[in-house]
């Protein structure tokens, strides 16, 4: 009698200790980690089942110039909030080569369907106003996923209201009659650009599935080390990158774990 219930107190340390040893304490990088786990997973149920799909079908259909024209177009639109960041971050003298390269893509380049800037050396810059907050010292605070939108912040939430507001099909539904076509105007290219993105990854799909043990450790920790990467533009030490090879192209840093 005396042996088994030593057993159950051995058995009931053992536990406990075991408890204690799994236990985690709270990321301070992370504190919402419950809710963030949750939408990430009802983000990637909407990938898997929406997107995944349409951007499967709008591949098939595209031609590869065609693709590569829809990509030019909005990437030159983004150009007009990367300049303006660039005014607000200081940066006098890249604001002058985005504008020319904006200017010249937009006119030569046919609304930007064929990036000009960069054939004579006018490279692309990456600025946005999630960066420029960074850049005057306001913190990115802790991880947030949110609902469609996918790896946030608190900064990245005004980002991304300070990105619509540099974008000029934000304004489309106020100044375009009858409402329903403004509202398409608005809303149309945003859905396109959304899926043009999608379809540009599908082939990159296994970095993330066969680098990680977790992937939501592995979106987290890819989107904050690509923030840093941005807002410091460039200029932190290896060890705070996620760098994979196949997504190093262009200079701009670490794998994009969101590139809506």
């Amino acid at each position: 009698m005396q042996d088994r219930k030593k057993g159950w107190v051995i058995l009931g340390l053992l536990t406990v200790l075991n408890g204690c040893a799994t236990t985690r304490g709270v990321d301070p990088k992370d504190p919402w980690e419950g809710w963030n786990r949750g939408v990430q997973s009802f983000n990637d149920g909407v990938d898997d089942y929406v997107m995944k799909p349409v951007a499967k079908g709008y591949d098939w259909v595209m031609p590869d110039f065609a693709d590569q024209a829809v990509t030019n177009f909005f990437s030159n639109v983004d150009d007009i909030g990367v300049c303006t960041n660039d005014v607000l971050q200081g940066k006098l003298l890249q604001s002058g080569q985005d504008g020319a390269r904006f200017l010249v893509n937009t006119t030569i380049g046919v609304a930007g369907l064929i990036d000009v800037g960069t054939m004579i050396d006018l490279p692309k810059h990456n600025e946005d106003f999630d960066q420029t907050l960074g850049y005057w010292g306001i913190p990115t605070g802790p991880y947030l996923v949110l609902p469609f939108f996918g790896p946030s912040s608190p900064r990245g939430v005004f980002g991304l209201v300070g990105d619509a507001a540099m974008n000029p099909f934000t304004y489309a539904g106020i100044y375009i009659n009858p409402n329903w076509i403004g509202a398409a105007v608005s809303i149309g290219p945003g859905a396109l650009k959304v899926i043009d993105a999608r379809s540009d990854l599908l082939g990159m799909e296994k970095v993330a599935t066969e680098a990680a043990l977790d992937r939501y450790e592995f979106f987290k920790n890819a989107y904050l080390s690509r923030r840093n990467y941005l807002v410091h533009d460039g200029k932190v030490p290896d060890e705070d990158v996620l760098k994979f090879d196949e997504m190093q192209g262009g200079g701009r840093g670490p794998l994009d774990p969101n590139p809506y």
